[in-house]
């Protein structure tokens, strides 16, 4: 296989890893499904649209991001350290912002077209 496609391949395998295995990022995917169906649903214009993938996106990718970071932490040491612990807390304090933030831009152009 050629190394170009070889780095697709491995990037699918670790998505796939990242839903079989990864409770929040299967919310996260969840989370896509529906808000999806709320938007079509909401007939949203093409420019919602595009904001609403790239939070899906966004999303989608800070928790593989931050899964790989732990992953790596708990490779690296199995003792409880507080540089470890700070390194995991901030990986996933990004993901939480993130996600408060795609929240309230949901709202924003949902909720107007609802009521």
């Amino acid at each position: 296989m050629h190394p170009f496609f070889k780095s697709f391949h491995y990037a699918f395998k670790g998505i796939r890893h990242g839903i079989q295995t990864e409770r929040n990022l299967r919310l996260h995917v969840l989370a896509v499904i529906v808000v999806t169906i709320a938007g079509v649903f909401t007939s949203l214009s093409a420019t919602e649209w595009c904001i609403i993938l790239i939070l899906f996106g966004g999303m989608i990718a800070l928790e593989m991001i931050n899964s790989a970071i732990e992953r790596t932490v708990d490779l690296i040491t199995k003792e409880i350290h507080p540089v470890a612990g700070q390194a995991k807390d901030l990986s996933s304090g990004a993901v939480l912002i993130f996600a408060i933030i795609s929240a309230i831009i949901g709202l924003i152009i949902f909720i107007p077209k609802w009521f």
